[in-house]
């Protein structure tokens, strides 16, 4: 590419990156845009595999086709959700000794992708209980190089793209991601895709290789070096803990994060209240994969870019819309019995992932923003550390819904979101300091 060529490139690649961020092109630092670009690129073919191996419906329905027994699928999810956030403490500060934080991000996904291929690959030479446990142990194996991959990520964006364009990277990433799995879901739902263990196999290799091509991607990225701040580290677990103890706006930025994990653990919940009218769960996967995927199509990118503007925001609008579709769901559950079939679980799953959409993109940029550099991840991990215990205790409400029902605990949780909004509303407006 002659020079002129190039300069033309990369004008373009500015103007694109200015529309995207809703920046003015003068304001576009060099090498900004090309990283805004890998960015996207990546993190739109990790939340893409991610939702091709969702332990929720896809795994757990190939663990059931495959005979494993019935306690290997119930530990699928809490594998996979506190495996990837209770090693990050641990994980803290090797990746704060690193000069650059890409480096742990693009292991992290490599290693997700070698383990997406194990599952593929026991699905089709193993069946019971051998290849429920070789499942089971590759997620567990994902799930520790995911959190790696969280808590690098945070300070790779943050080195590598300004405050206020960074939530509408992540959202555009997420939009354009939802998009391929709606497609996946409207397969399903049309019966033109053969929901059977050869195709599921594939689905998670295509999965394991979009993991590989990320990490690869991401090696690309413009990152500067800096070295290591040891001066505040004695080396102690005490040193690591500080964060939590020394900040008031870190521990109730916790709190509110706990209290909205329920836009999260909702899910399930109301698909057990659309089992209640009498579908087989398995004829509304597809319409629950549409309904959930377009929810993140539409707000992901909205979400992201009113982040930019205000994550305390963010995280107080999603929890009021939270608390008020669980409640609507939670009464329609207790008055009517259940949700009307598939249409009406379609649209609580559909308002229910705006909702926790909201969440995701106001929580993380906000603990993005108002970290300092050189403690970035260590605020990440603490939080997502008391996170991962918080989510281990929300099992118990499965054991809720068993003895109540799940129209109790959705209530429940439409009490826990009103309140991690109310929260939420104590935390200060980082992107305008």
């Amino acid at each position: 590419m002659t020079t002129p060529d190039r300069a033309a490139a990369t004008d373009g690649l500015t103007a694109l990156f200015a529309r995207i961020t809703g920046t003015k092109r003068d304001e576009v630092r060099p090498g900004e845009a090309r990283n805004g670009l890998i960015h996207i690129a990546s993190l739109m073919l990790t939340k893409t595999a991610d939702a091709l191996i969702d332990p929720k419906l896809v795994l757990s329905w190939l663990m059931t086709a495959l005979g494993a027994p019935g306690a290997l699928i119930g530990v699928l999810v809490p594998v996979r959700e506190a495996g990837a956030l209770l090693p990050q403490l641990a994980l803290a500060r090797r990746v704060e000794a690193s000069p650059q934080r890409k480096r742990f991000w693009a292991v992290g996904s490599a290693i997700q992708g070698l383990a997406a291929l194990g599952i593929a690959a026991a699905a089709l030479l193993f069946d019971g209980a051998l290849a429920g446990g070789v499942i089971v142990a590759c997620l567990a194996v994902l799930a520790v190089a995911r959190s790696a991959a969280s808590v690098s990520y945070k300070d790779a964006l943050a080195r590598t793209i300004t405050k206020r364009r960074r939530g509408a990277i992540t959202g555009l990433a997420a939009s354009v991601a939802s998009v391929s799995v709606f497609g996946v879901g409207l397969l399903m739902a049309s019966g033109l895709f053969d929901v059977a263990i050869a195709p599921l196999a594939a689905i998670i290799a295509i999965a394991g290789v979009a993991f590989l091509i990320a990490s690869a991607v991401f090696l690309a990225l413009q990152e500067p070096e800096s070295a290591p701040d040891s001066e505040q580290d004695d080396g102690s677990i005490a040193a690591l803990i500080r964060p939590i103890l020394d900040d008031p706006q870190l521990r109730v930025f916790v709190a509110a994060r706990a209290a909205l994990a329920v836009t999260a653990l909702a899910p399930p919940f109301i698909v057990m209240l659309s089992a209640a009218s009498g579908r087989s769960a398995l004829n509304e996967l597809g319409p629950l994969v549409m309904a959930s995927t377009a929810g993140s199509v539409l707000a992901s990118y909205v979400w992201g870019r009113f982040s930019d503007h205000s994550s305390r925001q963010t995280l107080i609008l999603a929890g009021a819309l939270g608390a008020l579709v669980f409640a609507v769901v939670g009464g329609a559950g207790l008055i009517l019995g259940g949700l009307g079939g598939s249409p009406g679980a379609a649209a609580a799953i559909f308002a229910a992932q705006i909702a926790y959409e909201g969440v995701r993109a106001g929580r993380k940029l906000h603990l993005t923003d108002m970290a300092e550099d050189s403690f970035r991840a260590r605020y990440t991990a603490v939080s997502n550390t008391l996170i991962g215990a918080v989510l281990l205790v929300g099992g118990l409400f499965g054991w809720a819904a068993d003895r109540f029902g799940p129209a109790p605990v959705l209530l429940c949780f439409a009490v826990l979101a009103a309140f991690g909004a109310f929260l939420a509303c104590r935390l200060h407006e980082v992107q305008r300091r």
